[in-house]
């Protein structure tokens, strides 16, 4: 077949489907709620603007290129709100007939207003909360989840840590509400795979500012002398969600150990580093757009709304319900340039999907490990597996 002819069939084919689709108009929301909070250690961690939105951009874009073949249109709003404005904007996305929303919010949140776009029959998509309960008694019918939750975190390390034969943890936790729930989940995760906590700290959060000319002397004081004395470890895995302490942990150490989860080696969802399986090219798109490298909650966003994307070509519908029920099936898969291709659990709505594992500068290793087995999927084998959780409400 010659060369000339092949680019003609393909073009004759689109004809020929966009011809049999009916034009659809799918419209999303893009949620972040936006909380009060101490600067980050590092200015390298200052929010950007259009943290979020910018993935939502993206991935309107990338809608769109299959989109304009199939009649299908996708426009989506961006609305950046504090806590106590949440219910509004939303309120008000769904007053002007939006049915998908985004939100980037903590669980307390997130759960109330999933409840709200519940009772305009609109699904949510998760692109932060990791909860581990809203994945199991708290989960909602309406609610997807792309965000991994703390269990997908901390088992993707805690399988790397157990592949490396290193079982014997140190578990230095912070002292709020999210690092205590993170230190369960490396907890669960150390009896799942068979490593030991041989010890366990807290460091207390006493607040102020954690970028002031003095403060990384005070560390520097503090944490080796909260690191003496402990149990004989082989690594030390950090719980802090709510970046106080652990940046500093790797060099401030007593006794020189490696340094995983909250520091040093961490799970994320994406990183401006990655370039395996194809992510170059959708890194140099998103920083052609952004003029920055990528971020996580860019990524979820972005996922989140390639997810409805695809679903909307798949079934050329805009019904949240069927949208749902489709992506939840056996015949939804999504292509997201992390080797393998991401489906949902139909249990409890969580996505499945590879976690890498990056230590601030390359994609050092990527969960699910080598030698991790289960009957469906490895993935499967990171997070709360259908035994695991309590949901039922996708019963």
């Amino acid at each position: 077949m010659s060369k000339r002819i092949v680019p003609l069939l393909a073009a004759a084919c689109l004809a020929v489907i966009a011809g049999g689709a009916e034009a659809v108009d799918v419209r999303a929301g893009v949620l972040r709620v936006d909380y009060p909070a101490l600067l980050p250690i590092s200015r390298y961690d200052l929010r950007p603007d259009d943290l979020a939105f910018a993935g939502a951009v993206l991935a309107d874009e990338d809608n769109a290129t299959t989109g304009r073949f199939m009649g299908h249109s996708f426009e989506t709003t961006t609305l950046a709100v504090p806590p106590e404005g949440a219910t509004e904007a939303l309120a008000g996305l769904l007053d002007d007939g939006v049915r998908y929303i985004v939100v980037d919010a903590m669980g307390e949140e997130l759960a109330a207003l999933s409840d709200q776009a519940a009772e305009a029959g609109a699904l949510v998509f998760n692109a932060r909360a990791a909860d581990v309960d809203l994945r199991s008694e708290s989960c909602r019918a309406n609610l997807l989840h792309i965000a991994p939750s703390y269990a997908m975190q901390a088992e993707a390390v805690a399988q790397f840590a157990v592949w490396k034969q290193w079982k014997r943890w140190l578990l230095v936790s912070g002292s709020n509400p999210a690092d205590r729930a993170l230190a369960e989940a490396y907890r669960h995760a150390a009896r799942k795979f068979g490593a030991q906590i041989v010890e366990e700290r807290e460091f207390e959060d006493t607040g102020g500012s954690r970028r002031t000319d003095s403060g990384h002397v005070l560390v520097q004081r503090q944490l080796p002398t909260f690191m003496q004395r402990t149990e004989p470890h082989d690594v030390v895995i950090a719980a802090d969600a709510t970046d106080y302490f652990a940046a500093y942990l790797p060099y401030h150490l007593w006794t020189p150990r490696p340094v995983m989860g909250s520091a040093g080696l961490r799970p994320v969802t994406m990183h401006g580093a990655h370039e395996a399986w194809g992510a170059t090219q959708f890194q140099t798109r998103f920083e052609k757009l952004a003029r920055r490298h990528v971020q996580e909650e860019d990524y979820n966003t972005w996922l989140a709304l390639r997810v409805l994307g695809e679903a909307v070509t798949r079934t050329g519908s805009a019904d949240p319900a069927e949208i749902e029920e489709y992506v939840l099936s056996d015949a939804f898969e999504l292509a997201a340039f992390k080797g393998q291709k991401v489906t949902f659990r139909p249990w409890n709505g969580q996505l499945r999907q590879p976690i890498l594992l990056y230590d601030g500068r390359i994609t050092v290793s990527v969960s699910p490990q080598e030698g991790f087995l289960h009957q469906v999927s490895p993935l499967d084998t990171l997070g709360l597996d259908r035994p695991e959780s309590s949901c039922t409400a996708f019963d």
